[in-house]
């Protein structure tokens, strides 16, 4: 009796934990789709959603630092449209830097070859990669350097320019915060599938 008595409380507490568990999925799956309408609709990098092999896409990533800074971020890896796996994205930088700042990210996938190279285990940027990503109330442009591209205006009009260099496209959007300093340098990846 007192073993069915324990299954019944374990069933009636998974029962009433599944529309929880559900509704987070749900505000997880709205999160990922709005920050991808945000790449789609801005500028080309929403060519490169039809255009290539595959893609990272980070939401949120916080970033700060005072001379020290870190970054930190979870994303999803699409493949054909599909979602495939799930990646990490964490950051330790030395330098000038000054500020806090929260980006969305999107790194899109030249083909199968820049693809496995990313999703093969642990990928890092190189010392070449990076982006400056200012929010509007900070100046109404976009700058590249290297494989990186920026974005200016917030996640409602943002304003993107960019190209594969080394097989991979990076498009950020500022979402709020100010950081004098957006490299990409150093950025490590990890990856796990689905």
């Amino acid at each position: 009796m007192k073993a069915y008595m324990q299954v019944r409380t374990y069933m009636i507490c998974l029962l009433l934990a599944l529309p929880f568990g559900s509704v987070l999925a749900d505000a997880d799956s709205a999160k990922y789709s709005a920050a991808t309408k945000v790449f789609q609709d801005a500028g080309e990098s929403g060519y490169f959603f039809g255009n290539s092999y595959g893609y990272a896409l980070f939401p949120s990533i916080g970033k700060g630092g005072v001379g020290v800074g870190g970054a930190y971020g979870k994303g999803r890896v699409y493949a054909g449209g599909k979602w495939i796996g799930d990646t990490s994205m964490a950051q330790l930088s030395i330098g000038w830097q000054l500020g806090a700042q929260v980006y969305s990210q999107i790194i899109f996938f030249e083909d199968k070859r820049a693809f496995d190279e990313f999703t093969g285990g642990n990928f890092e940027f190189s010392a070449d990669a990076s982006a400056v990503a200012i929010t509007a109330g900070v100046s109404g442009s976009a700058k590249t350097t290297g494989s990186a591209a920026g974005a200016s205006g917030g996640s409602l009009n943002a304003a993107t320019v960019g190209a594969y260099y080394k097989g991979m496209a990076t498009f950020t959007v500022a979402k709020g915060g100010l950081m004098y300093e957006a490299v990409l340098a150093g950025q490590k990846f990890k990856y796990t599938t689905k």
